[in-house]
């Protein structure tokens, strides 16, 4: 999204803020809107659908850009990153080191910094802290007031379902629940077909002939 810095300006925690506005029409947006509030220019992305509206706030080195959308109160400050489809809204903070992406919805009073890193379907509401080295993908979904500072968190159980794994190979298992079918034989049907149109004459080095 094209956008400029317009002249209205406001200081929070001794930083002067710029309104953006919009120079270009896209994603929903209308040429001339106003949006949120940086410290800069490069703390929005411009040749994405990138946004910043409401009362969010956006400084320091953080960096807001692909489809990602800031709005509400939220803030996003330090080298915080925020892309993918990523919307953050609320009284969300986000900073220090954090990156979220993917299609990760942040909202209420979360607080996400340290190095953590957030993507995949996850949402994170309420008053939940994610902070230091954690990781949380796929389709977690973290909120109350639970506080993680360490490990990686990728999906949910609902209803005291069965965890199972599937041998891989050695040291490496697939992690599912549920039913599931898996065919421990060599489907050998590639093997037959190679070997047909060897015969009719329709293969050769590696290639189909018509």
């Amino acid at each position: 999204m094209k956008f400029s810095l317009t002249k209205n300006t406001k200081v929070e925690f001794g930083i002067t803020f710029y309104q953006i506005k919009a120079e270009e029409t896209r994603n929903g947006i209308n040429k001339g809107d106003l949006g949120g509030w940086v410290e800069k220019k490069e703390n929005l992305g411009n040749k994405d659908n990138a946004w910043i509206c409401g009362n969010a706030l956006v400084f320091g080195n953080a960096r807001v850009f692909g489809n990602a959308w800031v709005f509400g109160n939220a803030l996003v400050f330090g080298n915080a990153w925020i892309f993918g489809d990523t919307q953050v809204c609320g009284n969300a903070w986000i900073f220090g080191n954090a990156w979220i992406y993917g299609d990760t919805q942040i909202h209420g009073d979360t607080r996400i910094y340290g190095d953590a890193r957030i993507f995949g379907d996850t949402r994170i509401y309420g008053d939940a802290w994610i902070f230091g080295d954690a990781w949380v993908y796929g389709n977690a979904r973290v909120y109350g007031k639970l506080k993680i500072s360490h490990g990686n968190f990728f999906g949910m159980r609902f209803n005291n379902e069965e965890i199972k794994y599937k041998k891989i190979r050695c040291g490496e298992e697939l992690i599912y629940k549920g039913e599931a079918k898996f065919d421990d034989e060599e489907d050998d049907g590639v093997e037959k077909a190679i070997k047909l149109l060897t015969e009719k004459g329709k293969l050769k080095d590696g290639k189909i002939l018509i």
